[in-house]
Protein backbone atom coordinates (compact mmCIF):
# COMPACT_ATOMS: atom_id res chain seq x y z
CA UNK A 1 0.00 0.00 0.00
CA UNK A 2 1.36 3.42 -0.86
CA UNK A 3 2.18 6.00 1.75
CA UNK A 4 -0.17 8.95 2.23
CA UNK A 5 0.84 12.23 0.62
CA UNK A 6 -0.09 15.82 1.30
CA UNK A 7 -2.62 15.59 -1.55
CA UNK A 8 -4.09 12.28 -0.30
CA UNK A 9 -3.50 11.82 3.45
CA UNK A 10 -5.95 8.88 3.76
CA UNK A 11 -4.60 5.48 2.72
CA UNK A 12 -7.79 3.43 2.73
CA UNK A 13 -11.54 3.62 3.22
CA UNK A 14 -12.77 0.68 5.28
CA UNK A 15 -16.50 0.12 5.76
CA UNK A 16 -17.17 -2.05 8.83
CA UNK A 17 -20.45 -3.98 8.72
CA UNK A 18 -21.90 -5.99 11.62
CA UNK A 19 -23.42 -9.23 10.27
CA UNK A 20 -25.68 -11.32 12.51
CA UNK A 21 -25.14 -14.28 10.16
CA UNK A 22 -21.40 -13.86 9.68
CA UNK A 23 -20.89 -17.06 7.65
CA UNK A 24 -23.68 -16.24 5.19
CA UNK A 25 -22.50 -12.65 4.73
CA UNK A 26 -18.88 -13.75 4.28
CA UNK A 27 -19.86 -16.37 1.69
CA UNK A 28 -22.02 -13.84 -0.19
CA UNK A 29 -19.51 -11.01 -0.39
CA UNK A 30 -16.33 -13.10 -0.69
CA UNK A 31 -17.45 -16.15 -2.66
CA UNK A 32 -20.36 -14.85 -4.76
CA UNK A 33 -19.59 -11.15 -5.30
CA UNK A 34 -15.90 -12.05 -5.50
CA UNK A 35 -14.20 -9.75 -2.99
CA UNK A 36 -10.87 -11.44 -2.15
CA UNK A 37 -10.14 -12.02 1.51
CA UNK A 38 -7.23 -9.78 2.50
CA UNK A 39 -7.04 -10.82 6.15
CA UNK A 40 -9.12 -12.53 8.82
CA UNK A 41 -8.90 -12.41 12.58
CA UNK A 42 -10.62 -14.18 15.46
CA UNK A 43 -10.66 -13.51 19.15
CA UNK A 44 -12.18 -14.68 22.37
CA UNK A 45 -15.90 -15.30 22.77
CA UNK A 46 -16.26 -16.20 19.07
CA UNK A 47 -15.27 -12.77 17.73
CA UNK A 48 -14.48 -12.94 14.00
CA UNK A 49 -13.77 -10.48 11.21
CA UNK A 50 -12.73 -10.83 7.59
CA UNK A 51 -11.30 -7.91 5.64
CA UNK A 52 -12.33 -8.15 2.01
CA UNK A 53 -10.54 -6.27 -0.75
CA UNK A 54 -13.05 -4.20 -2.71
CA UNK A 55 -10.51 -2.50 -4.96
CA UNK A 56 -10.39 1.27 -5.10
CA UNK A 57 -12.63 3.00 -2.58
CA UNK A 58 -14.43 6.31 -2.92
CA UNK A 59 -16.76 8.17 -0.59
CA UNK A 60 -19.77 9.54 -2.44
CA UNK A 61 -21.31 12.55 -0.72
CA UNK A 62 -24.80 13.41 -2.02
CA UNK A 63 -27.28 16.01 -0.87
CA UNK A 64 -30.90 14.88 -0.25
CA UNK A 65 -32.07 15.99 -3.72
CA UNK A 66 -29.34 13.92 -5.41
CA UNK A 67 -30.11 10.86 -3.24
CA UNK A 68 -33.79 11.16 -4.20
CA UNK A 69 -32.92 11.56 -7.89
CA UNK A 70 -30.67 8.48 -7.85
CA UNK A 71 -33.43 6.38 -6.26
CA UNK A 72 -35.94 7.70 -8.80
CA UNK A 73 -33.67 6.86 -11.76
CA UNK A 74 -32.47 3.46 -10.54
CA UNK A 75 -35.59 2.17 -8.78
CA UNK A 76 -38.51 4.47 -9.54
CA UNK A 77 -39.22 5.21 -5.89
CA UNK A 78 -37.45 6.09 -2.64
CA UNK A 79 -35.91 2.94 -1.17
CA UNK A 80 -32.31 3.58 -0.10
CA UNK A 81 -31.47 4.14 3.53
CA UNK A 82 -29.06 6.90 4.49
CA UNK A 83 -26.11 4.65 3.58
CA UNK A 84 -25.88 2.53 0.43
CA UNK A 85 -22.88 0.49 -0.72
CA UNK A 86 -22.04 0.44 -4.43
CA UNK A 87 -19.75 -2.04 -6.19
CA UNK A 88 -18.38 -1.43 -9.69
CA UNK A 89 -18.40 -4.67 -11.67
CA UNK A 90 -17.59 -5.67 -15.25
CA UNK A 91 -21.02 -7.27 -15.88
CA UNK A 92 -23.94 -5.75 -13.96
CA UNK A 93 -26.52 -8.16 -15.41
CA UNK A 94 -24.51 -11.30 -14.69
CA UNK A 95 -23.49 -10.12 -11.24
CA UNK A 96 -27.09 -9.28 -10.37
CA UNK A 97 -28.21 -12.76 -11.43
CA UNK A 98 -25.47 -14.41 -9.32
CA UNK A 99 -26.27 -12.30 -6.27
CA UNK A 100 -29.99 -12.99 -6.49
CA UNK A 101 -29.29 -16.73 -6.86
CA UNK A 102 -27.17 -16.48 -3.71
CA UNK A 103 -29.94 -14.89 -1.65
CA UNK A 104 -30.00 -11.16 -2.39
CA UNK A 105 -33.36 -9.59 -3.13
CA UNK A 106 -33.54 -7.63 -6.37
CA UNK A 107 -35.02 -4.21 -5.67
CA UNK A 108 -34.57 -2.97 -9.24
CA UNK A 109 -33.09 -4.70 -12.30
CA UNK A 110 -30.08 -3.34 -14.18
CA UNK A 111 -31.06 0.07 -15.54
CA UNK A 112 -29.12 2.45 -17.77
CA UNK A 113 -28.71 5.74 -15.92
CA UNK A 114 -28.32 9.29 -17.25
CA UNK A 115 -24.71 9.18 -16.02
CA UNK A 116 -24.02 6.32 -18.46
CA UNK A 117 -23.77 3.32 -16.17
CA UNK A 118 -25.82 0.15 -15.84
CA UNK A 119 -27.03 0.00 -12.22
CA UNK A 120 -28.98 -2.64 -10.29
CA UNK A 121 -30.26 -2.37 -6.71
CA UNK A 122 -30.37 -5.22 -4.24
CA UNK A 123 -30.99 -5.89 -0.58
CA UNK A 124 -28.08 -8.07 0.48
CA UNK A 125 -26.85 -9.99 3.54
CA UNK A 126 -25.80 -8.08 6.65
CA UNK A 127 -28.68 -5.68 6.04
CA UNK A 128 -26.93 -3.77 3.26
CA UNK A 129 -28.78 -2.01 0.47
CA UNK A 130 -26.36 -2.25 -2.45
CA UNK A 131 -25.88 -1.10 -6.00
CA UNK A 132 -23.88 -3.05 -8.54
CA UNK A 133 -22.88 -0.85 -11.44
CA UNK A 134 -21.09 -1.18 -14.74
CA UNK A 135 -19.61 1.93 -16.33
CA UNK A 136 -20.69 2.23 -19.97
CA UNK A 137 -18.33 5.13 -20.75
CA UNK A 138 -14.93 5.99 -19.36
CA UNK A 139 -14.46 8.98 -17.09
CA UNK A 140 -13.10 11.22 -19.84
CA UNK A 141 -16.16 10.53 -22.05
CA UNK A 142 -18.52 11.12 -19.13
CA UNK A 143 -16.90 14.48 -18.32
CA UNK A 144 -18.13 15.77 -21.69
CA UNK A 145 -21.77 15.01 -20.82
CA UNK A 146 -24.10 17.70 -19.52
CA UNK A 147 -24.14 17.88 -15.74
CA UNK A 148 -20.73 16.26 -15.21
CA UNK A 149 -17.74 18.00 -13.78
CA UNK A 150 -16.35 18.68 -10.36
CA UNK A 151 -17.12 20.96 -7.44
CA UNK A 152 -13.43 20.89 -6.49
CA UNK A 153 -12.06 24.42 -6.79
CA UNK A 154 -8.52 23.04 -6.89
CA UNK A 155 -5.70 23.75 -4.46
CA UNK A 156 -6.18 26.75 -2.22
CA UNK A 157 -3.86 29.60 -3.03
CA UNK A 158 -1.76 30.80 -0.16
Amino acid sequence: MSAPTDDHPVRQLRLVVEAEDYEAALAFYRDVLGLPEQAAFSGGDGARVAILDAGRATLEIANPAQKKMIDDVEVGRQVAPRLRVAFEVDDARGTTERLVAAGATEVAPPTVTPWESLNARLDAPAGLHITVFQELRDLEERRTLDGFGTDDPGPAEV
